[in-house]
């Protein structure tokens, strides 16, 4: 185990032995403005910080240089660890990985070219080789694949201080409601299901976690402290979305939970769960099926027992958003997006019922370097983990980087100059590549 990774687990299990962690509701929501942590690339043009957990370790994909290989990666101070792959070109995380002990879950192509040429859910993670696309857990420094329930891929979702994981898994049944061949570039055969992973006697254990009754097929992203999980059901459609997420869910002791909707009828899907139970995410508006065909209108919510689901809204003049996580405060950290295409992103923090741009937020000096694009995670020291792109004497570039973004207080931010900083076309068309990749395939 590398010695860096090893002493932030010593320390992690110290603060452990103190008791559970308290909440720090009124501590983080005064943490309104933050600096900028460029944490670079494997030598490509991009990498993305998909999420963060409360030792401040970073996670997601970085892209080698050439831009063709992508390979999930694990951010420390100072330091930037690839994690390989289980044997194709490449690998992601994406999903809220909250371990503090050296747990990571993942996803990661095989080597092997997917037997019935199927997609799943692989573009969401920009692994597009044609390969089957297969769950991991990485530890001291290696890579383990995850059992699956019979079918060709997997997914790694979230990840929870018991060592337990989340996502989604094939079966070997072929399942009727799937987009199937007639529909590329989708391309799904398989039913597939929620699933949680745990390690008994060094042997990792996969036990499928029922959809909502009458569904077929679901997905379980996200879990906390308490085994609480957060995900999707509905018919299996492409694997993605759309009406495969027709509930969603919180499963507890193994019971699926519907947690409502804002009026539309696919695309609900909670992202994110702290250890009060509160979840995040993003649901389709109403109106969202036209001559039969579901678009994607999502509206980030927040969810509590009490509550329900609670559209969080959009930044101003902005047509969708989603929100990516929520932590033990409450805060919650997502994306706008200008249009319905998934152009003119910008990445938001959401406390105390009012929404911000980060950009407005960040420090004088860092609003002339970066602007931030989208988030992925933010852990109970208000710390977050986002992709902001590199600013060029006022002019935003395609290259785009994992960042930290650390709250400094009150009275350092900048004077919006990130915000009005040039994005040139063929930049803005890039960024809307990006997203719509990660929600719809190649596109």
């Amino acid at each position: 185990m590398d010695s860096t990774i090893r002493i932030a687990a010593i320390v992690s299990i110290l603060f452990a032995a103190l008791g559970p962690a308290q909440p720090v509701r009124a501590q983080a929501a005064k943490f309104s403005h933050y600096r900028v942590i460029d944490l670079g690339t494997l030598g490509g043009t991009f990498s993305a910080g998909n999420t963060i957990n409360n030792l401040g370790w970073v996670m997601g994909g970085s892209n080698e240089a050439g831009d063709v290989v992508q390979l999930a990666a694990l951010w420390l101070p100072g330091k930037q660890i690839p994690l390989g792959t289980l044997g194709g070109p490449s690998s992601d995380v994406l999903w809220p990985v909250k371990n503090d002990f050296g747990l990571i879950s993942g996803v990661s192509e095989n080597g092997k070219h997917d037997p019935l040429g199927e997609t799943f859910s692989c573009p969401v993670f920009n692994l597009t080789s044609g390969n089957s696309c297969v769950a991991f857990a990485w530890r001291n420094d290696k890579m383990t694949q995850l059992p699956g329930l019979g079918g060709n891929n997997s997914i790694g979702g979230g990840v929870n201080n018991r060592g337990q994981i989340v996502g989604w898994a094939e079966t070997s049944v072929h399942d009727s409601t799937c987009a199937g061949t007639s529909s590329p570039p989708f391309v799904q055969v398989l039913q597939f299901e929620a699933v949680i992973w745990d390690m008994d006697d060094g042997h990792w254990r996969v036990h499928q976690l029922a959809p909502f009754p009458g569904d077929l097929d679901g997905a379980a992203v996200a879990i906390n402290d308490s085994g609480q999980v957060v995900g999707i059901s509905g018919v299996c459609s492409i694997a993605i979305g759309g009406y495969s997420a027709i509930h969603a869910l919180l499963w507890e002791n193994g019971t699926p939970i519907d947690m409502g909707n804002l009026g539309g009828h696919g695309w609900n899907t909670p992202g994110a769960i702290n250890r009060h139970g509160e979840a995040a995410g993003f649901a389709n508006q109403p109106n969202d099926v036209s001559g039969g065909v579901l678009a994607f209108l999502p509206e980030a919510f927040t969810w509590t027992r009490e509550r329900g689901m609670v559209d969080i809204g959009r930044l101003s003049g902005d047509a969708i958003s989603e929100a990516t996580d929520i932590n033990d405060a409450g805060q919650v950290v997502g994306t706008s997006y200008a249009n319905t295409d998934f152009s003119g992103s910008r990445a938001f923090v959401y406390q105390n019922g009012m929404m911000s741009a980060l950009n407005d937020l960040l420090t004088a000096e860092d609003q002339t370097s970066f602007f931030v694009s989208s988030t992925g995670g933010i852990n109970d020291a208000g710390e977050i983990a986002a992709t902001a792109n590199l600013v060029v004497n006022g002019v935003v570039t395609v290259a785009a980087h994992a960042v930290l973004l650390v709250p400094t207080g009150e009275s350092d931010a900048g004077n919006g100059a990130s915000a009005s900083a040039v994005i040139p076309s063929e930049v803005n068309a890039e960024m809307r590549q990006r997203a719509a990749l990660r929600h719809f395939g190649r596109m």
